[in-house]
């Protein structure tokens, strides 16, 4: 706030927006925009993040940013698409928006030979570079790699799919006629599986698994595609701005005349299956001309044609004719194809009516009745026996009378158009199968050694109605989120930890529960459908009772009418159900679930076309007689669903993932209206969420996205070095050249058994070492230089290691040397042990004997007789010495002589006694009355010390009894709150519950929400948000005692400005409200500070205003147990203040600054951190540093460098020892130069009114 730096702020339309933080609310940020004109506005603190230094730089890995957050993310993807650059990465992941218009050169074949072979990084983000990446990993692990191309409807996922292949072929293709047809091919695909809806023109509306093979010699050898999940409902009926699939009007526009006139074509408006949907062609201006009038509907000469860059239906249609050809079908094959489209156009024109007959049936029209006959040409049938299928289908009895009796049994009109639209999706979908398959055996391959497969399935998606499809759609979308938290997040993890990198874990949402409520065996919605399925009379409001029932307390399942679209809240429970996804709400309508999910046509018509006399037709329902027989013998149970066959194929699908590795292209919708240079930044932010972009954020910024085993950067770089070096083990190789280069130790890490980069880094160490070849001679020297030092270090250690090992010899040599003699010693001694023992007590006994002398040189009486005696004993000594010496005496023998010596000695000593026994006794008093005179003067000498401190020890009892009475307060106060608690445990439990239950649904309200405002047209369309009061909700104690609380406020400051809270502390004379604007000052200063520590720049260091202690204890002390969380709202600020009268106190307490940790050594880094509390905030504080200038701080100056915390947060009081006397204080403040310090803040009007500014005032008066 105080450095004025810009803030991304939220904003509903473009995500976010600049601004300044201008006051810091209660729970929030006042935010002024940058821009002129704008209006201050509130938000949320976990909402704002910091910008970077110019928003208008633009990055290609958004890992290279200085701050890793949401806002800059997309700030730096606007910016790039503002300059035409659609790609951008985030680490290895290529984002990908689509520009809706071609860029010049950007897919040129320059473009391709530019990218070939190239490390992902040294060229601008492309989706070239993914795939060079991908065959390049595949070719150095030897192992298949897949590309998952995602993202909305409309994002560009099939253009990128395609340019992908052809880079591939192109690149990496043999030359011959294969790699063409590769290409090819997908043409032909879009003709029969895309078509127009209301987000894309050219929507997928299948999902492709595209593989390209390659050989052992890493060549192009074929392919193979394969599909999953055609919408067979949009062959019969579409939305009105849609159209179908793209075949049907190709034909109707491009077809020659000749053709046109065979196949009875006409303007799409003539045929049912087109004229519910959009009528128009794609065309141009030249290509409209060119299509005859006879040919376009009303709607089209109305309105004109569609306007797309990349689709025009009569050119399409020349192009699809070329791509057949050059994949090898022939003009017979070409014309099958064109018949069976023509005879399911014309089978849609079929209308029935009431028959007049008491069967209760139908019967064709009689204006149907050409139609029926062109119909039964076009696809070989009968016309008669398609009348009989179409109106009645048969039955084969299984019990009663004759079993296998036939019995038809007529149809009512909406049965039989029923039948009409299941055979003509039967048709269509076995040819859309027959066209993969002649794709696929346009490319055959003999073997294969790897492949490159690319993935382009429907992205997620969520419309006013939402049908079957869109269910299928949205759970593989749910398996491929699941599977990218899997490979990029959770498994990017795992190897860090495995290779002991030591990056934090980044936590992600886990979206299994939502896929266990679609596939779960027998409580999965898939499961809960066949069973529908398999009952006599399946329904579909049965079919959503039952789905309703078995998970009524599903989070991830609700009611259509909670929904935040009004246009759901129409949709009956038993009509419908709400599934909340990864990326929102979506309301299904189950209307036809039961019959998308049976695939299986009633058995006459199935035995009609499997017999008709068109070879063509015939053969696509060759397999039908046997699955008829199968299902005759089983009855209806034995169907396979739709569901259930997608689930299987997807499951195939995400093992054949899991089995190679992995590149993602994240494909972004800029807006809605499909139109270019128009970015919706609110939309495009959801989309990234969705994806997982922000989680991946959170890992890269301190991850190690790049990474390359020892053995494959020694393969990638020996050919740049002289053999001498190429000699070396991988490890030592890769080891040299980083050392050599001298790489930053921080930019790279050495696993186990691979080498890492952070982001950015390994492309400029790969164009570093394939620089010039100066530069290589260079780093060579360099090596060279390196391994020189690095083998003489080793010779070094080798000579020291030499030298060791002899000393060790000559050690262990004189070692055995002290083990000879010790034993010889020990020998000996056992031999002559009583003799050496008799020896040393003669001896003790003869240095004795000196002191039998002084003692006589003492006597005053009797001395020469004394002498004497003791002369004689001496020579008795020396001469058992002597004889010990030369005889061989027994242990005995020596002890008896010597007890005789000892007693001998005895003797002479107690006569010197009885004559020395006066002056001993004497001496002995005088010790005694030394003694007693030393302990008199060590008396009087602690008694002088015990009154010098008297007066210390008096002034700090008071400070010791304050702190106990505090102590015991506290504690009787915790001891009551404990007591309150207890009774209201039970209550309090629920409510927490019910709290966390109803966050939770907020939340993902508002993720919902978020996705409804993508689909209503305004706001308008919405569902108000209901009152967050409720009036039955039940309030805890703890609430209740807030509110009286808070009530009992005498000042509401919540509304206040930052100046005004200081201006009121500096000048008002009201206690009360002085003290409640210094708690909400200090509150506020407490929320500024946490903001600002979690928004720091990378690599900086956090501010340090109290000793870690102080703060950790305020931070730890809130945070109680479950039985404290709610008890009884403490005493406010300004009532504890008036109740402790000002006391002022003082404490010392240790602080070393976290930078001075490591460096100076530890005796000189401990400082000391003071401070003066008036009352409960802080007035003074001082920092003494050894070797600095102290730092001193006075209230009101200096308030964003002091404590924020009150007396009571920071424990001081409760800190033994802690409180100091108010002399010891003034005495360091004085000689610091505090006196000076704080006059010139209060002669400047900064000091804020203190007990210290009072009484320096009053001392200056």
């Amino acid at each position: 706030m105080e450095d004025g730096k810009p803030v991304w702020a939220p904003h509903p339309a473009d995500g976010f927006q600049l601004g300044t933080i201008v006051d810091i609310g209660a729970d929030s940020l006042t935010i002024e925009p940058l821009k002129r004109g704008g209006k201050t506005f509130l938000a949320a603190v976990n909402q704002v993040f910091p910008a970077e230094d110019d928003v208008n730089k633009h990055v290609e890995d958004n890992c290279s940013l200085m701050y890793l957050n949401e806002a800059t993310l997309l700030n730096n993807v606007r910016v790039r698409y503002s300059k035409d650059k659609i790609y951008t990465f985030v680490a290895n992941i290529l984002i990908a928006v689509n520009p809706y218009y071609d860029i010049p050169k950007l897919y040129a074949p320059d473009t391709i030979r530019q990218y070939r072979g190239r490390s992902l990084g040294t060229l601008p983000p492309h989706v070239y570079a993914i795939a060079d990446k991908a065959y390049r990993d595949m070719k150095v692990l030897k192992l298949s790699q897949s590309i998952i191309v995602s993202g909305e409807s409309g994002a560009g996922k099939t253009e990128n799919t395609k340019f992908v292949l052809r880079y591939l072929t192109t690149s990496y293709g043999t030359g011959q006629d294969i790699d063409e047809r590769i290409v090819e091919a997908n043409p032909l695909l879009e003709a029969f599986g895309n078509a127009k809806t209301v987000r894309n023109n050219n929507s997928s509306r299948f999902g492709k698994f595209v593989e390209i093979h390659f050989s052992e010699k890493n060549a192009v050898v074929g392919g193979f595609v394969s599909h999953y999940l055609l919408e067979k409902s949009r062959i019969c009926r579409q939305g009105p701005e849609e159209r179908n699939y793209h075949i049907f009007y190709r034909l109707c526009a491009g077809a020659p005349e000749d053709a046109r006139l065979r196949l009875h074509l006409g303007p799409p408006d003539t045929f049912r299956y087109l004229n519910r949907g959009c009528t128009r062609f794609f065309a141009t201006k030249e290509t409209d001309q060119r299509i005859p009038q006879n040919r376009k509907s009303p709607e089209h000469l109305k309105g004109g044609a569609l306007r797309d860059p990349l689709l025009d239906d009569l050119g399409d249609y020349t192009r699809m004719c070329d791509a057949m050809k050059k994949i090898g079908l022939d003009d017979g094959e070409k014309r099958d194809l064109f018949r069976v489209v023509a005879g399911v156009l014309h089978l849609g024109n079929i209308d029935f009516e009431e028959a007049g007959s008491t069967s209760g049936g139908c019967a064709i029209r009689n204006q149907s009745g050409q139609t029926l006959e062109v119909c039964a040409e076009l696809l070989g049938l009968e016309e008669e026996d398609l009348r009989v299928s179409l109106t009645s289908r048969v039955m084969l009895t299984t019990a009663g009378g004759a079993k296998g009796t036939v019995i038809k049994v007529p149809l009512k009109v909406e049965q039989a158009n029923n039948a009409r639209d299941a055979l003509a999706k039967a048709v269509y979908s076995r040819l859309f199968d027959h066209v993969v398959t002649r794709v696929n055996q346009c490319f055959p391959f003999q073997a294969s050694a790897n492949f490159i497969g690319v993935l382009d399935i429907a992205g997620f998606e969520y419309f006013e109605h939402n049908s079957f499809e869109q269910f299928c759609i949205n759970y593989c979308n749910e398996k491929l989120q699941q599977f990218f938290n899997e490979r990029i997040l959770k498994e990017e993890q795992e190897l860090y930890q495995r290779e002991g990198l030591g990056v934090n874990e980044v936590h992600y949402v886990d979206n299994q529960d939502c896929i266990d409520l679609v596939e779960a065996k027998l409580l999965g919605i898939l499961d809960i459908l066949d069973e529908e399925n398999r009952l006599p009379q399946p329904s579909d409001q049965h079919f959503t009772d039952a789905v309703h029932s078995k998970h009524k307390e599903h989070f991830r399942l609700t009611i259509p009418r909670k929904s935040k679209l009004a246009v759901h809240r129409n949709v009956r429970d038993d009509e419908g159900f709400i599934i909340r996804h990864f990326a929102g709400a979506v309301c299904y309508e189950t209307t036809k679930f039961v019959e998308k999910n049976n695939d299986a046509l009633h058995l006459s018509l199935e035995v009609l076309v499997s017999e008709s006399r068109d070879a063509f037709v015939r053969e696509l329902f060759e397999n039908a007689n046997s699955s008829r027989d199968a299902r005759q013998k089983a009855g209806k149970l034995s169907f396979i669903s739709v569901g259930n066959k997608f689930k299987t194929q997807l499951n195939i699908l995400l093992e054949k993932l899991r089995s190679t590795g992995s590149s993602f292209v994240r494909c972004i919708k800029p807006n809605l209206k499909m139109v270019s240079h128009q970015f919706e930044g609110a939309q495009i932010l959801s989309q990234l969420q969705c994806s997982g972009m922000v989680s991946v954020l959170d890992l890269m910024q301190g991850g190690f996205p790049s990474r390359a085993p020892f053995h494959e950067l020694y393969n990638m770089y020996q050919k740049y070095m002289p053999p001498k070096l190429t000699r070396l083990d991988p490890r030592l190789f890769c080891k040299a050249l980083f050392k050599a280069l001298g790489l930053d130790d921080r930019d790279y890490k050495f696993g186990l058994t691979k080498v890492f980069f952070r982001p950015g880094k390994f492309a400029e160490f790969d164009q570093i070492m394939k620089s010039d070849p100066d530069h290589l001679a260079a780093l060579v020297k360099k090596v060279n230089k390196w391994l020189i030092h690095s083998r003489w270090k080793k010779v070094q250690w080798g000579s020291l290691s030499v030298v060791k090992l002899k000393n060790k010899i000559l050690y262990r040599a004189g070692a055995c040397i002290t083990m000879q003699k010790t034993v010889r010693m020990w020998l000996c001694r056992r031999k002559h042990k009583p003799r050496i023992d008799g020896l040393v007590k003669v001896r003790n006994l003869k240095n004795r004997m000196d002191r039998f002398n002084e003692v006589v040189g003492g006597l005053k009486e009797g001395k020469q007789e004394m002498s004497r005696q003791v002369q004689d004993l001496e020579t008795a000594i020396d001469a058992l010495m002597l004889k010990i010496k030369n005889t061989h005496m027994t242990r005995i023998d020596i002890d008896h002589e010597f007890r005789a010596l000892v007693s001998q000695s005895e003797q002479l000593l107690t006569a010197m006694q009885n004559k020395k026994k006066e002056e001993e006794e004497r001496e002995r008093l005088r010790r005694i009355q030394e003694e007693m005179e030393r302990e008199r003067q060590r008396r009087e000498e602690e008694e002088r010390r015990h009154l010098q401190e008297e007066e210390e020890r008096r002034l700090k009892a008071e400070m010791e009894m304050k702190r106990k009475q505090e102590e015991e307060e506290r504690k009787r106060r915790e001891e009551e709150e404990k007591r309150i608690q207890e009774e209201m445990e039970l209550q309090l439990q629920v409510e927490r519950e019910e709290e966390a239950s109803r966050q939770a649904v907020l939340e993902q309200e508002r993720r919902d929400r978020e996705l409804a405002l993508r689909i209503a047209a305004s706001e308008a369309e919405l569902i108000p948000e209901e009152g967050l009061n409720d009036s039955g909700l039940r309030r805890g104690p703890q609430v209740q005692a807030s509110k009286a609380a808070a009530a009992a406020r005498k000042h509401e400051l919540s509304k206040w400005k930052y100046a005004e809270l200081r201006d009121a502390i500096n000048t008002s004379c009201d206690i009360e409200l002085l003290a409640s604007c210094r708690e909400e000052f200090h509150r506020r200063l407490k929320v500024y500070h946490a903001w600002k520590s979690r928004n720091r720049k990378r690599n900086t260091e956090a501010e340090q205003r109290a000793p870690k202690s102080v703060t950790d204890y305020g931070r730890v002390r809130p945070v109680r147990t479950s039985s404290q969380q709610n008890a009884a709202p403490p005493i406010p600020a300004r009532q504890y203040e008036v109740a402790m009268s000002r006391q002022q106190r003082y404490f010392r307490i240790p602080f070393i600054r976290p930078g001075d940790q490591f460096k100076d050594p530890p005796s000189k880094k401990k400082g000391w951190w003071y401070a003066h509390f008036d009352g409960p905030w802080i007035a003074r504080q001082m920092e003494l540093h050894p070797d600095k200038h102290p730092i001193l701080l006075v209230a009101g100056k200096d308030d964003m460098d002091m404590c924020e915390l009150s007396l009571e947060e920071t424990g001081l009081s409760r800190k033994r020892g802690a409180e100091i006397l108010p002399r010891q204080f003034e005495e360091i403040w004085e000689r610091c130069g505090g006196v000076q310090y704080l006059r010139s803040a209060i002669e400047s009007r900064q000091a804020r009114p203190t007990y210290a500014t009072a009484m320096l005032q009053g001392m200056f008066k």
